[in-house]
């Protein structure tokens, strides 16, 4: 382990964060890198347990006491290997994972936890400044094909080790450009697009192509992708929108969270101008859905220039600790404020909307009802309505689900009943047809979509070898197997 003592001497501490006033003033990245002594004391606090529950907790398996003894010896090149044998885009979720692995961190009992996200992007980035990540093609190819369509988290991770294991990797994109919804969905005061570019770079190099405008499921169609290809894994986002199904829908001023986020995104890259409906300079804006998602339009609104900003969830105001039914090292189900939250606004909770009311068509207000949660239930509380003013509604209620109705006509892969492609193993009922991410199980963290994506890779390349496949577990437990 690190320091014996080191969680007994240090507190938890988190990179500094740009001052709110200047941050709403731009899209750049709001949270400063640590120091080298801050990462070393962070690393230090780690207790290397001896059941490490933070493994319970991350999804890819990451070996985190491993990586934070390294940091905190001063072998960053060491931990970067580590931390890269189970994750190829540490970059990435050392800015976006809610970080479960913190949740179950032993020290998480009592204490504060082992700021292990941020860890992972300090490892990254200094692997990236010290030349460390380099492209290494791999030796030899199997002259076996593979289609990965949707670049998103998934789709990238599998992209990279299907590639590592020698096939023929093509990956299928419907945008302009490589990212899904790390590139449109996640604004860049979170993620820097120039991030996912300097990776995609490394990819490439790496003999992994990749192919954007592709509307898969028409030009090509999925029947032409699965007879060019030897293995078709479907990575696809899950970015069917949940609407809100009330009186005045239809009203203008109401947009989809996603479509809110894309123009943003777009406008920041200089792929768009702006668009008067969904552009939040002086207007009223309500944020309809407490998830990240609902976070993410909550902070573009502010640096778009609302007039004000109000959130409203469904359910009640979590509580402030964990409750007694909600022990460590589970999830804690308690009150988060984002980045987003810190910067303005209001939020309100335990209020479902009964209907929208406008003047000429245009969205002027949102009547609701207050509601709770009675065994498992919402019911109305039987109070006097509550009236939010309003110019602009964005929909962040989640999602329904992938687009992949050609797949299941024209492959005739099953769904499930949530119309998530049905995939025991990563496997489909069509030989040749896999699926992973968001397209398999849901909506869903981007740690999940990458540990989905490395596990479909395996899959894939024990079908197509037809003898075990030689790529990393989850969890793989050797430091040397990574970029």
């Amino acid at each position: 382990m690190g320091k014996p003592t080191g969680f007994i001497e240090w507190s938890r501490v988190v990179p500094r964060r740009r001052r709110v006033e200047e941050r709403v003033g731009d899209a750049a990245e709001i949270d400063a890198p640590f120091t080298p002594e801050q990462a070393r004391q962070q690393a230090g606090r780690c207790m290397d347990c001896g059941v490490p529950f933070c493994h319970q907790g991350c999804p890819l398996g990451n070996p985190i006491p491993d990586f934070n003894d390294a940091v905190y010896h001063g072998r960053l090149e060491e931990a970067f290997r580590w931390l890269s044998s189970t994750n190829d885009f540490p970059e990435v979720t050392g800015r976006l994972c809610p970080a479960p692995c913190e949740a179950a961190c032993t020290l998480a009992y009592n204490q504060e936890a082992v700021t292990i996200e941020q860890m992972e992007k300090h490892i990254a980035e200094a692997a990236f400044d010290n030349g460390w990540v380099v492209p290494r093609p791999p030796v030899e190819r199997s002259g076996k094909r593979v289609a990965v369509v949707g670049s998103g988290p998934a789709g990238l991770a599998a992209a990279a080790l299907l590639n590592r294991a020698g096939h023929e990797v093509t990956v299928y994109e419907r945008d302009d450009r490589i990212g899904g919804l790390l590139r449109y969905g996640i604004p860049d005061f979170k993620l820097d697009k120039a991030v996912i570019d300097r990776r995609l770079a490394v990819l490439e190099a790496e003999g992994v192509r990749f192919v954007t405008g592709a509307l898969v499921g028409e030009a090509p169609s999925w029947t032409e992708l699965r007879e060019q290809h030897e293995a078709v894994l479907v990575a696809v986002g899950s970015r069917r929108p949940r609407d809100l199904p009330v009186p005045g829908r239809e009203l203008a001023g109401v947009a989809f969270a996603m479509d809110y986020l894309e123009r943003h995104n777009r406008l920041v890259a200089g792929e768009a101008d702006r668009d008067p409906a969904l552009d939040a300079a002086g207007k009223r804006v309500v944020v309809l859905g407490g998830g990240d998602t609902g976070s993410d339009c909550i902070g573009t609104a502010h640096r778009q220039g609302a007039r004000e900003v109000i959130n409203i969830e469904l359910f009640e105001e979590p509580p402030q600790r964990r409750a007694a039914n909600n022990p460590w090292p589970q999830w804690p189900l308690v009150l988060r404020s984002s980045s987003s939250h810190e910067e303005g606004g209001e939020r309100r909770f335990g209020l479902r909307t009964l209907r929208l009311e406008g003047d000429d068509g245009k969205l002027r207000r949102l009547v609701a009802e207050r509601v709770r949660l009675e065994a498992g239930v919402l019911v109305a509380t039987g109070e006097p309505e509550v009236v939010v003013e309003a110019d602009l509604l964005v929909l962040a209620l989640g999602f329904v689900g992938p687009d992949v109705s050609a797949l299941a006509e024209q492959e005739g892969v099953e769904l499930d009943a949530r119309g998530n492609v049905r995939a025991e193993g990563f496997v489909t009922n069509t030989p040749g047809i896999y699926a992973a991410g968001d397209a398999r199980r849901g909506q869903s963290l981007v740690v999940w979509a990458l540990s989905e994506g490395r596990e479909a890779a395996r899959a894939i390349d024990r079908d197509l070898r037809g003898a075990p496949s030689p790529l990393p577990t989850r969890g793989r437990d050797e430091p040397f197997g990574g970029r």
